[in-house]
């Protein structure tokens, strides 16, 4: 409890008890009724105090009709008919019900709060002469060395440069397990370091850190009202005025129609149940349980890891039937790694691989990467990049550059005849000249497109074809033709992504909430199929180019009544930004990706989206078991009311214990 809530608690104790003691008190021994007015004027003010204030600096500002105004009048009016008991007892548990709700705010809010405690306020840099100095995260530049020492937090993204040690990422992810990082590895902010002292070369701005931008999600979640907060707010709006003239009217209109038929007026009793309507018409079961249930929502889910940049995006998802899952990356771990090299005809194995690696030099695509390593682990050195220009990339299809050989010897495969013609593919360069080729490097879209024909197609992964032709005149002599500028095919390599250890999971779990499953990948037919019914996706559309992932998804919205899509890459942003929910892999996405999302996953497990679906909607079923519960208790209780059927104890369960009792009701959003 915070100690504005221990003041309260104790506030209501007192009051509870000089309550009770007075009635006990007053009902031995009889006082005169001025002197039971003072005494019960004690524990009203002392547990009321707050709420008569605000309502006067209320009306003073303009703002006059709220649950302050409604409990000010409403008690008053009973205390000044007499009703002392009633009149402080409807004060009393008004207070208790804003305790309980205040104790389940404080509870919703500390998943969230708990993010909030994630931000360093220092970064310890280390400077060229070996000292170290505290500055402000904001102030540190990109490439800049900090220490993150045993029990810190890390303060800005970067890469591991010197020492090991395990991170707890739990408050980032909801994964209490720690995480062993290394050397070379990336490391993101707002990790704790558990184990060693590691420094870190920093990759980002702080304002572009993880840390930054998960705090900037939380923030602005608030912003983003759901369909249901927007209607109790307008609710509220007119409902608090019509009950008050209401209540006014139920004290004037019967008894004047009394008195025009020659009946008694009876003013103390309409005035009675005026009050007690006013007390029952109080909105604060309604106004209150509703926004706490849906913060609740994402309390819960910012536990787990799920950040939700908005609870109408929790309403949203609970609405939707169908999930469009990106596969590289989603559904996969999106780490390559090569598993067979094919080459064709007599080319030979080291050669292949050197042409496919000097085509992917320049790009940072996971498939890139693994050929690359691949040829680091083969030959032990690293591609000159200053020999490769006129770097294209064929969206969709592939790569294509220009390689020149230096005239101080042969690479991989050269030979010469003994009449001193290059035979096959094989290539002599010229005393003192260079020798440049254009490689080409892609899917069979990319083979097709260049004119090669593929001697034997793979299905078995992700397969790179690789095809070259030699420029500035050089001869390519095929069954003893010599021709200029042809390409020649070299052969394949095959890689293959890990599938994610809970991807099988997550299907199996939103299969049984009834959710439909669509897997999109550019993989060949057959190598989709494997894929899919490995993973236990519903359908799957194969052999997509960037642009057919929206299409897909166009296709699919005009089917379905709400659609989410799960993607990880830069290339994914516009289909996130275009389905009605975009969910972001947090760990591994792009920064456009996290940007154009709706939720955000922070350790990429494709299973907490079968988790995120169950959060949405319960949290969702709680909103419309509260928003039901009260109206209907309210509505048949202000009827009960007007008719003088309920007293003014009926009207305190109407409004304080219809309250609390979905206030608790709201609670259940933050455990799933």
């Amino acid at each position: 409890m915070t100690k504005k809530q221990k003041n309260n608690l104790i506030r209501c104790i007192v009051s509870l008890i000089l309550v009770v003691g007075l009635s006990v008190g007053f009902h031995i021994a009889k006082v005169p009724w001025w002197a039971e007015l003072i005494a019960f004027l004690i524990p009203y003010f002392v547990v009321g105090y707050d709420v008569l204030l605000k309502a006067a600096k209320n009306i003073r500002n303009g703002q006059v009709f709220d649950e302050c105004f409604l409990m000010s009048i409403a008690t008053i009016g009973a205390i000044g008919t007499g009703e002392f008991r009633e009149g402080v007892a409807v004060m009393l548990f008004y207070q208790i019900g804003e305790l309980f709700q205040s104790i389940a705010v404080g509870k919703s809010r500390k998943n969230i709060a708990d993010l909030m405690d994630i931000c360093p306020e220092v970064a310890n840099v280390i400077h060229e002469d070996g000292t170290i100095t505290e500055e402000d995260p904001d102030d540190v530049e990109i490439g800049t060395v900090i220490v993150v020492n045993p029990g810190e937090r890390v303060p800005i993204d970067g890469i591991i440069i010197d020492g090991d040690t395990s991170l707890d990422t739990s408050a980032l992810t909801g994964e209490s397990v720690p995480r062993a990082a290394h050397p070379g590895e990336e490391i993101i902010s707002g990790c704790i370091s558990l184990t060693g002292q590691i420094k870190v070369e920093t990759t980002k701005e702080f304002e572009d850190s993880t840390v930054s931008k998960i705090l900037e999600l939380v923030e602005n979640s608030s912003m983003r009202k759901a369909k249901a907060e927007n209607f109790i707010s307008k609710f509220a709006k007119y409902y608090t005025p019509v009950v008050c003239y209401s209540a006014l009217a139920l004290f004037l209109l019967p008894p004047v129609i009394r008195l025009v038929l020659g009946m008694p007026a009876d003013w103390l009793v309409w005035l009675m149940r005026a009050l007690t309507f006013l007390v029952i018409s109080c909105p604060c079961a309604v106004v209150i349980s509703v926004p706490l249930s849906f913060f609740g929502g994402i309390g819960c889910a910012s536990s787990k890891g799920i950040l939700v940049k908005g609870s109408n995006y929790l309403e949203a998802l609970a609405d939707t039937e169908t999930i469009v899952f990106d596969k590289t990356g989603t559904l996969t771990k999106g780490v390559f790694e090569v598993q067979g090299i094919y080459t064709n005809g007599d080319i030979s194995r080291d050669y292949l691989l050197e042409r496919a690696a000097q085509a992917e030099s320049s790009s940072n695509h996971p498939i890139a990467e693994s050929i690359l390593r691949a040829y680091k682990n083969e030959f032990k050195n690293e591609i000159n990049h200053s020999l490769i220009y006129d770097v294209e990339e064929i969206a969709g299809h592939g790569i294509s550059v220009k390689y020149k050989e230096l005239p101080d010897g042969s690479v991989a495969n050269y030979k010469e005849s003994p009449d001193g013609v290059v035979e096959s593919v094989d290539k002599k360069m010229s005393s003192g000249e260079e020798v440049h080729f254009k490689i080409f490097a892609g899917n069979l879209r990319l083979m097709k497109m260049v004119g090669v024909d593929i001697s034997e197609e793979h299905d078995e992964g992700t397969v790179v074809y690789v095809a070259e032709s030699m420029l500035n005149g050089h001869s390519v002599v095929q069954n003893g033709v010599e021709i200029n500028n042809q390409i020649k095919y070299l052969g394949c390599i095959v890689i293959a992504d890990e599938l994610k250890e809970t991807s099988a999971e997550a299907m199996k779990g939103l299969a049984s909430q009834g959710i439909k499953t669509v897997m999109l990948t550019g993989d060949t037919e057959k190598a989709a199929k494997v894929m899919a019914e490995r993973v236990g996706v519903s359908e799957y559309k194969s052999e997509l180019l960037p642009g057919d992932k929206v299409n897909e998804v166009e296709k699919l919205l005009s089917e379905q009544k709400k659609l989410a899509f799960v993607g990880d890459g830069i290339n994914d942003a516009p289909v996130l930004a275009r389905a009605d929910i975009g969910i972001a892999m947090g760990a591994m996405g792009s920064d456009a990706a996290i940007e154009a999302a709706d939720i955000v996953l922070m350790d990429d497990d494709p299973a907490k989206i079968s988790l995120a679906m169950k959060i949405s909607r319960k949290t969702l079923k709680i909103v419309k078991q509260n928003i039901s519960f009260a109206i209907t208790v309210k509505v048949l209780c202000l009827i009960l009311g007007a008719l003088g059927f309920a007293n003014m104890w009926i009207a305190i369960f109407a409004d304080v214990g219809v309250m609390v009792l979905a206030v608790l009701n709201a609670t259940r959003a933050l455990r799933v």
